[in-house]
């Protein structure tokens, strides 16, 4: 829900979609009951209303194995996520930040970061092999390097 969002507004609309559901952690199969038209009315665009039912899909028709994700490597997570139409390798490496809490991923994909290391380190973000290079330095806790340099964008 946040791709392409700010924070503030993805936890605005997650907090809606959430509501819709008596159980605030949602089964599959009670995500894809829900009329798109209700998604959208909680600030869903077209696409990512029918992203989320793609993904409940995936997971009832048991191509997305989730329940195997604690055993996966973190690439073996990816290579599932992304056969799902409307997940891209920005979206997986963020799940595997963040719900997954996964402690070496860095996403070449997130301007933020690209963004963070260009006024940090004066690598143009555009130049993806340097900031991967880089990146490899922080190997094995390239997640928690991620954080700062999200949060180095918040300091004046």
């Amino acid at each position: 829900m946040g791709q392409q969002l700010s924070i503030k507004v993805a936890k605005i609309i997650n907090g809606r979609f959430l509501k819709l559901f008596e159980n605030q952690n949602p089964t599959p199969e009670e995500v894809i009951t829900i009329p798109h038209e209700i998604y959208r009315a909680q600030g869903l665009s077209n696409a990512k209303a029918k992203y989320i039912k793609n993904i409940a899909q995936a997971v009832i028709d048991k191509e997305l194995l989730i329940e195997n994700f604690d055993q996966m490597t973190d690439e073996e997570i990816k290579a599932q996520l992304v056969k799902i139409k409307g997940i891209g390798n920005w979206t997986a490496e963020m799940f595997l930040i963040f719900s997954m809490k996964r402690p070496d991923v860095f996403s070449l994909g997130d301007l933020g970061l690209r963004t963070a290391i260009e006024k940090l380190y004066g690598i143009k973000r555009d130049n993806l092999k340097k900031i991967e290079k880089l990146s490899k330095t922080w190997a094995p806790h390239r997640t928690l390097a991620s954080r700062l340099l999200w949060s180095s964008l918040d300091n004046a």
